[in-house]
């Protein structure tokens, strides 16, 4: 997966979990302005975003938009960390026929089983694959997760993923 133009800014704030604030670089003596940006993460990301975090816009290019840049990732020190929502998911669709772990696998993202939506499941011969991925939400010293708070939905993959695996599925 790659990003094809993207600038740096620095985070200011989130008055929404759907909006930022970020401060960008001016051009010639135009002062650095703020602009409105979309984040591509729902999640708290509390220990993220905070104030002064250098951080990554994606550039949409689309003037129809509200906000022309998306919030893709933040520094926590010198780690660059993606929050962008959409990544995890894309980057593993192309890693999957590359990764050994399956010798001609056929992919269908966002698979129902029994009452939960799983985000691929997997064939390849007599294998059967529920997969589940997700992106980070929480940095702790260095370490980072999802998630970032307790979710029901998230318990509720997690028991799905179970059902799966009682019936013969992998996980």
């Amino acid at each position: 997966m790659k990003y094809d133009r993207v600038i740096q800014g620095t985070f200011i704030d989130r008055p929404n979990r759907f909006i930022a604030n970020v401060r960008i670089k001016g051009e010639g003596d135009v002062p650095d302005p703020v602009v409105r940006c979309h984040v591509k993460n729902t999640g708290r990301c509390k220990e993220i975003l905070v104030p002064g975090a250098r951080c990554i816009l994606y550039d949409s290019d689309n003037p129809s938009r509200k906000t022309r840049y998306d919030l893709i990732a933040v520094y926590k020190g010198d780690v660059l960390i993606n929050i962008d929502s959409q990544a995890p998911n894309a980057a593993f669709k192309e890693f999957i026929p590359i990764s050994g772990l399956f010798k001609d696998p056929r992919i269908f993202p966002e698979t129902v089983h029994g009452d939960s939506r799983f985000d691929f499941y997997i064939e390849d011969g007599d294998r059967k694959v529920f997969a589940e991925v997700k992106g980070v939400t929480l940095e702790n010293d260095g370490v980072c997760s999802f998630p970032d708070a307790p979710t029901e939905r998230g318990l509720k993959h997690l028991l799905g993923l179970r059902d799966a695996l009682d019936e013969g599925y992998e996980s």
